[in-house]
Protein backbone atom coordinates (compact mmCIF):
# COMPACT_ATOMS: atom_id res chain seq x y z
CA UNK A 1 0.00 0.00 0.00
CA UNK A 2 3.00 2.53 0.67
CA UNK A 3 4.84 1.75 -2.61
CA UNK A 4 1.47 2.15 -4.50
CA UNK A 5 1.09 5.83 -2.66
CA UNK A 6 4.56 6.81 -3.75
CA UNK A 7 4.00 5.57 -7.29
CA UNK A 8 0.95 7.64 -7.46
CA UNK A 9 2.51 10.54 -6.01
CA UNK A 10 5.39 10.40 -8.29
CA UNK A 11 2.84 10.38 -11.16
CA UNK A 12 1.34 13.07 -10.23
CA UNK A 13 4.25 15.25 -9.82
CA UNK A 14 5.11 14.43 -13.25
CA UNK A 15 1.70 15.73 -14.75
CA UNK A 16 1.81 18.60 -12.86
CA UNK A 17 4.95 19.57 -14.46
CA UNK A 18 3.89 18.72 -17.28
CA UNK A 19 0.73 21.38 -17.24
CA UNK A 20 2.94 23.70 -16.05
CA UNK A 21 5.35 23.38 -18.86
CA UNK A 22 2.29 23.57 -21.31
CA UNK A 23 0.56 26.73 -19.96
CA UNK A 24 3.18 28.94 -18.32
CA UNK A 25 5.26 30.87 -20.88
CA UNK A 26 8.32 30.64 -18.57
CA UNK A 27 8.71 27.40 -18.80
CA UNK A 28 7.61 26.96 -22.48
CA UNK A 29 11.15 25.93 -25.08
CA UNK A 30 11.30 28.57 -28.03
CA UNK A 31 11.33 26.43 -31.11
CA UNK A 32 14.82 26.21 -33.66
CA UNK A 33 13.66 29.37 -35.67
CA UNK A 34 17.16 28.82 -37.85
CA UNK A 35 16.62 25.03 -38.84
CA UNK A 36 12.47 26.05 -39.09
CA UNK A 37 13.41 29.12 -41.61
CA UNK A 38 16.45 27.27 -42.93
CA UNK A 39 14.07 24.43 -44.36
CA UNK A 40 11.40 26.95 -45.50
CA UNK A 41 13.74 29.10 -47.57
CA UNK A 42 15.43 25.74 -48.53
CA UNK A 43 11.98 24.76 -50.24
CA UNK A 44 10.65 28.03 -51.37
CA UNK A 45 14.09 28.30 -53.58
CA UNK A 46 14.19 24.27 -54.53
CA UNK A 47 17.55 24.26 -53.62
CA UNK A 48 17.19 20.43 -53.74
CA UNK A 49 15.09 20.39 -57.55
CA UNK A 50 18.28 21.63 -59.27
CA UNK A 51 22.11 21.13 -59.86
CA UNK A 52 23.57 24.45 -58.61
CA UNK A 53 27.19 23.71 -59.60
CA UNK A 54 26.57 24.44 -63.01
CA UNK A 55 26.29 28.29 -63.97
CA UNK A 56 22.20 29.70 -64.80
CA UNK A 57 21.64 28.39 -68.88
CA UNK A 58 24.24 26.04 -68.92
CA UNK A 59 24.86 25.05 -72.82
CA UNK A 60 23.15 28.30 -73.91
CA UNK A 61 24.43 31.92 -74.52
CA UNK A 62 26.54 34.13 -71.75
CA UNK A 63 25.44 34.94 -68.38
CA UNK A 64 25.30 38.55 -68.11
CA UNK A 65 26.56 39.40 -64.53
CA UNK A 66 26.54 43.76 -63.88
CA UNK A 67 28.90 44.75 -61.17
CA UNK A 68 28.48 47.95 -59.18
CA UNK A 69 31.37 48.95 -56.53
CA UNK A 70 30.99 51.15 -53.67
CA UNK A 71 34.67 52.13 -52.57
CA UNK A 72 34.99 52.40 -48.65
CA UNK A 73 38.06 53.55 -48.16
CA UNK A 74 42.10 53.68 -49.99
CA UNK A 75 43.77 52.81 -47.13
CA UNK A 76 47.66 52.48 -47.96
CA UNK A 77 49.77 52.90 -51.04
CA UNK A 78 53.67 52.02 -50.73
CA UNK A 79 56.19 53.08 -52.82
CA UNK A 80 58.29 50.60 -51.71
CA UNK A 81 56.28 47.43 -52.26
CA UNK A 82 54.85 48.95 -55.33
CA UNK A 83 51.12 48.43 -54.18
CA UNK A 84 47.68 49.73 -52.87
CA UNK A 85 45.26 48.24 -50.19
CA UNK A 86 41.56 49.31 -50.62
CA UNK A 87 38.54 48.42 -48.96
CA UNK A 88 35.37 48.04 -50.74
CA UNK A 89 31.40 46.99 -51.19
CA UNK A 90 31.57 44.44 -54.57
CA UNK A 91 27.83 43.65 -55.89
CA UNK A 92 27.14 41.33 -58.67
CA UNK A 93 23.79 41.47 -60.24
CA UNK A 94 22.39 38.53 -62.58
CA UNK A 95 19.47 36.54 -63.17
CA UNK A 96 18.84 32.65 -62.51
CA UNK A 97 15.49 31.32 -62.78
CA UNK A 98 16.40 28.49 -60.84
CA UNK A 99 15.66 30.42 -57.65
CA UNK A 100 12.59 31.76 -58.86
CA UNK A 101 9.61 31.80 -56.83
CA UNK A 102 5.83 32.79 -55.64
CA UNK A 103 5.15 35.57 -54.13
CA UNK A 104 2.08 37.55 -53.71
CA UNK A 105 3.54 40.96 -52.72
CA UNK A 106 6.32 40.61 -55.25
CA UNK A 107 8.92 41.29 -52.20
CA UNK A 108 12.54 40.33 -52.67
CA UNK A 109 14.07 37.67 -49.92
CA UNK A 110 17.61 38.87 -48.17
CA UNK A 111 19.56 35.81 -46.62
CA UNK A 112 23.11 36.20 -45.45
CA UNK A 113 26.35 33.65 -46.45
CA UNK A 114 24.97 30.82 -45.37
CA UNK A 115 22.79 30.27 -47.48
CA UNK A 116 25.34 31.71 -50.89
CA UNK A 117 27.38 28.23 -50.12
CA UNK A 118 24.24 26.03 -51.21
CA UNK A 119 23.89 27.98 -54.97
CA UNK A 120 25.72 29.10 -57.91
CA UNK A 121 27.45 33.09 -57.55
CA UNK A 122 30.01 34.05 -60.14
CA UNK A 123 33.57 33.36 -59.01
CA UNK A 124 35.51 36.53 -59.42
CA UNK A 125 38.99 37.30 -58.18
CA UNK A 126 40.93 40.85 -58.19
CA UNK A 127 43.60 39.84 -60.76
CA UNK A 128 47.59 40.78 -59.69
CA UNK A 129 46.37 41.27 -56.26
CA UNK A 130 48.80 39.91 -53.25
CA UNK A 131 46.41 39.89 -50.65
CA UNK A 132 42.59 40.22 -49.96
CA UNK A 133 40.15 38.60 -47.79
CA UNK A 134 36.18 38.92 -46.96
CA UNK A 135 35.35 40.55 -43.35
CA UNK A 136 33.61 38.25 -40.84
CA UNK A 137 33.05 40.58 -37.99
CA UNK A 138 30.96 39.90 -36.21
CA UNK A 139 29.69 37.47 -38.99
CA UNK A 140 30.65 37.42 -42.75
CA UNK A 141 29.86 40.58 -44.72
CA UNK A 142 27.80 38.64 -47.67
CA UNK A 143 24.45 39.44 -48.23
CA UNK A 144 22.38 37.73 -50.86
CA UNK A 145 18.96 39.46 -52.08
CA UNK A 146 16.46 36.79 -54.49
CA UNK A 147 13.78 38.37 -56.26
CA UNK A 148 10.59 36.69 -57.54
CA UNK A 149 11.63 36.42 -60.79
CA UNK A 150 14.72 34.89 -60.16
CA UNK A 151 17.09 37.77 -60.22
CA UNK A 152 20.32 38.24 -57.47
CA UNK A 153 21.97 40.59 -55.90
CA UNK A 154 25.11 39.05 -54.27
CA UNK A 155 27.25 41.71 -51.88
CA UNK A 156 30.29 41.41 -50.05
CA UNK A 157 32.52 43.45 -48.15
CA UNK A 158 36.62 43.08 -49.22
CA UNK A 159 39.63 44.07 -48.78
CA UNK A 160 42.13 44.08 -51.12
CA UNK A 161 45.92 44.65 -51.52
CA UNK A 162 46.91 45.14 -55.35
CA UNK A 163 49.63 45.45 -57.38
CA UNK A 164 50.31 49.06 -58.77
CA UNK A 165 53.52 49.41 -61.08
CA UNK A 166 54.48 53.50 -60.33
CA UNK A 167 56.79 55.36 -62.82
CA UNK A 168 58.72 57.49 -59.99
CA UNK A 169 60.52 59.56 -62.56
CA UNK A 170 58.96 62.37 -61.62
CA UNK A 171 58.56 61.64 -57.48
CA UNK A 172 57.69 63.63 -55.33
CA UNK A 173 56.25 65.78 -58.01
CA UNK A 174 54.41 62.73 -59.53
CA UNK A 175 51.32 61.56 -60.74
CA UNK A 176 50.14 58.03 -60.49
CA UNK A 177 47.28 56.01 -61.75
CA UNK A 178 46.77 52.43 -60.29
CA UNK A 179 43.95 49.59 -61.08
CA UNK A 180 41.68 47.46 -59.35
CA UNK A 181 41.11 44.31 -61.98
CA UNK A 182 37.85 42.07 -61.48
CA UNK A 183 37.59 39.06 -63.79
CA UNK A 184 36.06 35.66 -63.53
CA UNK A 185 38.52 32.82 -62.80
CA UNK A 186 36.50 29.73 -64.73
CA UNK A 187 34.10 31.22 -66.82
CA UNK A 188 35.24 32.69 -70.07
CA UNK A 189 33.52 35.28 -72.16
CA UNK A 190 31.44 32.69 -73.78
CA UNK A 191 29.92 31.23 -70.63
CA UNK A 192 30.08 34.80 -68.27
CA UNK A 193 29.65 38.31 -69.69
CA UNK A 194 30.80 40.64 -67.10
CA UNK A 195 30.35 44.15 -67.53
CA UNK A 196 29.69 47.63 -65.03
CA UNK A 197 26.62 47.43 -64.20
CA UNK A 198 25.88 51.39 -65.03
CA UNK A 199 29.38 52.64 -66.71
CA UNK A 200 30.98 55.15 -65.03
CA UNK A 201 28.25 55.64 -62.45
CA UNK A 202 28.90 51.88 -61.35
CA UNK A 203 31.46 53.27 -59.36
CA UNK A 204 31.03 55.45 -55.93
CA UNK A 205 33.65 56.57 -53.41
CA UNK A 206 33.22 57.72 -50.03
CA UNK A 207 33.49 61.78 -49.77
CA UNK A 208 35.49 60.94 -46.88
CA UNK A 209 38.28 59.06 -48.29
CA UNK A 210 41.30 61.15 -47.99
CA UNK A 211 45.24 60.32 -48.15
CA UNK A 212 48.28 61.92 -46.25
CA UNK A 213 50.66 61.97 -49.56
CA UNK A 214 48.06 61.89 -52.09
CA UNK A 215 45.22 64.30 -53.74
CA UNK A 216 42.74 61.68 -55.73
CA UNK A 217 41.75 63.21 -58.52
CA UNK A 218 40.10 60.97 -60.47
CA UNK A 219 38.07 57.41 -60.12
CA UNK A 220 36.56 55.64 -63.61
CA UNK A 221 35.95 52.40 -64.80
CA UNK A 222 36.54 50.32 -67.54
CA UNK A 223 36.42 47.30 -70.01
CA UNK A 224 38.76 44.98 -71.81
CA UNK A 225 39.02 41.51 -72.53
CA UNK A 226 42.10 39.33 -71.15
CA UNK A 227 43.23 36.71 -73.37
CA UNK A 228 45.57 33.62 -71.83
CA UNK A 229 46.99 30.92 -74.06
CA UNK A 230 45.52 28.12 -72.52
CA UNK A 231 42.31 28.96 -71.17
CA UNK A 232 41.24 31.49 -73.84
CA UNK A 233 39.45 35.03 -73.77
CA UNK A 234 38.03 36.36 -70.51
CA UNK A 235 36.19 39.64 -69.95
CA UNK A 236 37.87 42.54 -66.89
CA UNK A 237 36.69 45.02 -65.22
CA UNK A 238 39.17 47.95 -64.30
CA UNK A 239 38.63 50.38 -61.22
CA UNK A 240 41.08 53.18 -62.16
CA UNK A 241 42.10 55.69 -60.05
CA UNK A 242 44.52 58.80 -60.07
CA UNK A 243 46.83 60.75 -57.37
CA UNK A 244 48.32 63.25 -57.17
CA UNK A 245 51.49 63.40 -54.49
CA UNK A 246 51.25 66.25 -52.05
CA UNK A 247 54.72 68.34 -52.73
CA UNK A 248 54.56 70.13 -49.05
CA UNK A 249 56.00 67.42 -46.97
CA UNK A 250 59.14 66.94 -49.18
CA UNK A 251 59.75 70.26 -49.26
CA UNK A 252 60.01 70.59 -45.60
CA UNK A 253 61.60 67.59 -45.08
CA UNK A 254 64.15 67.47 -47.85
CA UNK A 255 64.00 70.95 -50.81
CA UNK A 256 63.94 73.40 -48.19
CA UNK A 257 67.02 71.31 -45.99
CA UNK A 258 69.18 71.30 -48.93
CA UNK A 259 68.80 74.56 -50.28
CA UNK A 260 69.94 75.68 -46.90
CA UNK A 261 72.84 73.70 -46.96
CA UNK A 262 74.04 75.09 -50.18
CA UNK A 263 73.34 78.73 -49.34
CA UNK A 264 75.59 78.10 -46.29
CA UNK A 265 78.63 76.83 -48.72
CA UNK A 266 78.03 79.87 -49.71
CA UNK A 267 79.09 81.95 -46.55
CA UNK A 268 82.47 80.52 -46.90
CA UNK A 269 82.90 83.37 -49.92
CA UNK A 270 82.90 86.26 -47.38
CA UNK A 271 85.37 85.08 -45.30
CA UNK A 272 88.71 85.90 -45.47
CA UNK A 273 91.08 83.40 -47.48
CA UNK A 274 93.42 82.94 -44.85
CA UNK A 275 90.85 81.85 -42.12
CA UNK A 276 91.53 78.28 -43.11
CA UNK A 277 90.16 76.65 -39.44
CA UNK A 278 86.47 78.40 -40.48
CA UNK A 279 86.12 78.02 -44.15
CA UNK A 280 87.50 74.23 -44.08
CA UNK A 281 85.13 72.94 -41.61
CA UNK A 282 82.43 74.85 -43.06
CA UNK A 283 82.92 73.09 -46.05
CA UNK A 284 83.00 69.53 -45.18
CA UNK A 285 79.97 70.05 -42.45
CA UNK A 286 77.86 71.03 -45.54
CA UNK A 287 78.82 68.52 -47.74
CA UNK A 288 78.51 65.70 -44.74
CA UNK A 289 74.65 67.01 -44.33
CA UNK A 290 74.38 66.67 -47.72
CA UNK A 291 75.00 62.94 -47.76
CA UNK A 292 73.42 62.29 -44.62
CA UNK A 293 69.62 63.92 -46.70
CA UNK A 294 70.24 61.95 -49.99
CA UNK A 295 70.85 59.02 -47.81
CA UNK A 296 67.79 59.25 -45.71
CA UNK A 297 65.82 59.89 -48.83
CA UNK A 298 66.89 56.89 -50.61
CA UNK A 299 65.89 54.78 -47.74
CA UNK A 300 63.27 55.18 -47.64
CA UNK A 301 62.50 54.47 -51.65
CA UNK A 302 62.31 51.15 -53.81
CA UNK A 303 66.09 50.51 -56.03
CA UNK A 304 65.02 51.46 -59.18
CA UNK A 305 67.52 51.70 -62.07
CA UNK A 306 66.51 55.26 -63.39
CA UNK A 307 67.07 58.46 -61.63
CA UNK A 308 64.16 60.29 -59.86
CA UNK A 309 63.50 63.95 -59.90
CA UNK A 310 64.89 64.31 -56.29
CA UNK A 311 67.68 62.77 -57.02
CA UNK A 312 68.38 65.03 -59.73
CA UNK A 313 67.64 68.04 -57.52
CA UNK A 314 69.80 66.44 -54.43
CA UNK A 315 72.91 65.51 -56.36
CA UNK A 316 72.84 68.98 -58.12
CA UNK A 317 72.40 70.46 -54.87
CA UNK A 318 75.74 68.31 -53.38
CA UNK A 319 77.60 69.21 -56.29
CA UNK A 320 77.06 73.10 -55.81
CA UNK A 321 78.20 72.19 -51.96
CA UNK A 322 81.71 69.96 -52.99
CA UNK A 323 82.36 73.06 -56.04
CA UNK A 324 82.32 75.58 -52.62
CA UNK A 325 85.03 73.31 -51.40
CA UNK A 326 86.60 73.20 -54.39
CA UNK A 327 86.94 76.63 -54.94
CA UNK A 328 88.54 77.19 -51.91
CA UNK A 329 91.31 75.01 -52.31
CA UNK A 330 91.72 76.29 -55.98
CA UNK A 331 91.73 79.86 -53.59
CA UNK A 332 94.38 78.75 -51.15
CA UNK A 333 96.84 77.26 -53.81
CA UNK A 334 96.40 80.33 -55.72
CA UNK A 335 97.57 82.39 -52.91
CA UNK A 336 99.98 80.20 -52.01
CA UNK A 337 101.62 80.52 -55.25
CA UNK A 338 101.36 84.18 -55.47
CA UNK A 339 102.97 84.34 -52.14
CA UNK A 340 106.12 82.53 -53.19
CA UNK A 341 106.26 85.16 -56.06
CA UNK A 342 105.85 88.03 -54.05
CA UNK A 343 108.81 86.59 -51.22
CA UNK A 344 111.06 86.57 -54.44
CA UNK A 345 110.19 90.10 -55.28
CA UNK A 346 110.71 91.48 -52.02
CA UNK A 347 114.63 89.55 -52.13
CA UNK A 348 115.14 91.56 -55.29
CA UNK A 349 113.99 95.08 -53.98
CA UNK A 350 117.25 95.71 -51.49
CA UNK A 351 119.42 95.46 -54.95
CA UNK A 352 117.26 97.53 -57.20
CA UNK A 353 115.02 99.82 -55.26
CA UNK A 354 118.43 103.03 -55.14
CA UNK A 355 118.84 102.48 -51.67
CA UNK A 356 121.58 105.09 -50.83
CA UNK A 357 122.96 103.61 -47.62
CA UNK A 358 123.99 100.14 -47.06
CA UNK A 359 123.61 97.47 -44.98
CA UNK A 360 121.63 94.94 -43.62
CA UNK A 361 117.71 95.14 -45.06
CA UNK A 362 115.11 93.39 -43.58
CA UNK A 363 111.09 93.65 -45.46
CA UNK A 364 107.90 92.78 -43.61
CA UNK A 365 104.94 92.98 -45.57
CA UNK A 366 100.68 93.98 -44.69
CA UNK A 367 97.62 93.76 -46.72
CA UNK A 368 96.14 97.48 -46.50
CA UNK A 369 92.40 97.35 -46.84
CA UNK A 370 91.00 99.21 -49.51
CA UNK A 371 89.47 101.78 -47.71
CA UNK A 372 92.75 102.50 -45.91
CA UNK A 373 94.78 103.28 -49.39
CA UNK A 374 91.69 105.28 -50.94
CA UNK A 375 91.74 102.50 -53.19
CA UNK A 376 93.10 104.57 -55.95
CA UNK A 377 94.71 103.73 -58.95
CA UNK A 378 93.60 100.12 -58.30
CA UNK A 379 92.69 98.54 -62.37
CA UNK A 380 91.85 95.56 -63.29
CA UNK A 381 94.47 93.52 -65.84
CA UNK A 382 93.28 90.38 -67.52
CA UNK A 383 90.34 89.64 -65.49
CA UNK A 384 92.05 89.82 -62.27
CA UNK A 385 91.79 92.50 -59.49
CA UNK A 386 94.74 94.21 -57.91
CA UNK A 387 94.95 95.49 -54.48
CA UNK A 388 97.64 97.64 -53.82
CA UNK A 389 99.74 96.43 -51.00
CA UNK A 390 102.12 98.60 -48.72
CA UNK A 391 105.54 97.05 -48.72
CA UNK A 392 107.40 98.74 -45.72
CA UNK A 393 111.42 98.07 -46.05
CA UNK A 394 113.53 99.05 -42.93
CA UNK A 395 116.72 99.66 -43.37
CA UNK A 396 118.89 98.89 -40.47
CA UNK A 397 122.72 100.39 -40.69
CA UNK A 398 125.45 98.53 -39.69
CA UNK A 399 127.52 101.51 -39.66
CA UNK A 400 129.54 102.57 -36.53
CA UNK A 401 126.06 104.60 -35.11
CA UNK A 402 124.46 101.30 -34.78
CA UNK A 403 120.68 102.67 -35.39
CA UNK A 404 117.83 102.52 -37.68
CA UNK A 405 119.22 104.56 -40.25
CA UNK A 406 116.24 105.62 -42.30
CA UNK A 407 112.67 103.86 -43.74
CA UNK A 408 111.64 103.57 -46.59
CA UNK A 409 108.10 102.62 -48.48
CA UNK A 410 107.30 101.80 -51.94
CA UNK A 411 103.98 100.20 -53.41
CA UNK A 412 103.82 96.75 -55.68
CA UNK A 413 101.05 95.43 -57.23
CA UNK A 414 100.20 91.65 -56.35
CA UNK A 415 97.26 89.00 -57.75
CA UNK A 416 94.68 88.79 -54.88
CA UNK A 417 92.60 85.94 -56.57
CA UNK A 418 89.05 87.36 -57.20
CA UNK A 419 87.71 83.58 -57.53
CA UNK A 420 85.95 84.77 -54.38
CA UNK A 421 84.14 87.74 -55.62
CA UNK A 422 83.25 85.90 -58.39
CA UNK A 423 81.90 82.84 -56.93
CA UNK A 424 80.00 85.43 -55.14
CA UNK A 425 77.77 85.87 -58.03
CA UNK A 426 78.30 83.00 -60.37
CA UNK A 427 77.06 80.10 -57.80
CA UNK A 428 73.84 81.92 -56.30
CA UNK A 429 72.61 82.80 -59.81
CA UNK A 430 74.10 79.48 -61.16
CA UNK A 431 71.81 77.76 -58.69
CA UNK A 432 69.13 79.71 -59.24
CA UNK A 433 68.90 79.19 -62.68
CA UNK A 434 69.27 75.36 -61.87
CA UNK A 435 66.06 76.21 -59.95
CA UNK A 436 63.84 77.95 -62.55
CA UNK A 437 64.51 75.02 -64.95
CA UNK A 438 63.98 72.40 -62.60
CA UNK A 439 60.88 73.49 -61.22
CA UNK A 440 59.57 74.44 -64.55
CA UNK A 441 60.00 71.40 -65.67
CA UNK A 442 58.82 68.99 -63.19
CA UNK A 443 56.06 71.10 -61.98
CA UNK A 444 53.54 70.68 -65.14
Amino acid sequence: GVSYALNFTVQVHKLTLQLLFSISPIFKRSPDVTKAWGTKSDTLLKLDEHDFTMRPGFGGPAVPVGVDVQVESLDAISEVDMDFTMTLYLRHYWKDERLAFRSNTNHSMTFDGRIVKKIWVPDMFFVHSKKSFTHDTTTDNVMLRVYPDGKVLYSLRVTVTAMCSMDLSHFPLDTQTCSLEIESYAYTDDDLMLYWKEGNRSLNTDERISLSQFLIQEFHTTTRLAFYSSTGWYNRLYINFTLRRHIFFFLLQTYFPATLMVMLSWVSFWIDRRAVPARVPLGITTVLTMSTIITGVNASMPRVSYIKAVDIYLWVSFVFVFLSVIEYAAVNYLSTLQERKERKQRERLPCTCGVDHPGMMSASYSEVDANTTGNYGMREENGVKRERMLVQLAMESDQITGHVGSTAYSSVWIDTHAIDKYSRVVFPGSYILFNIIYWSIYSI
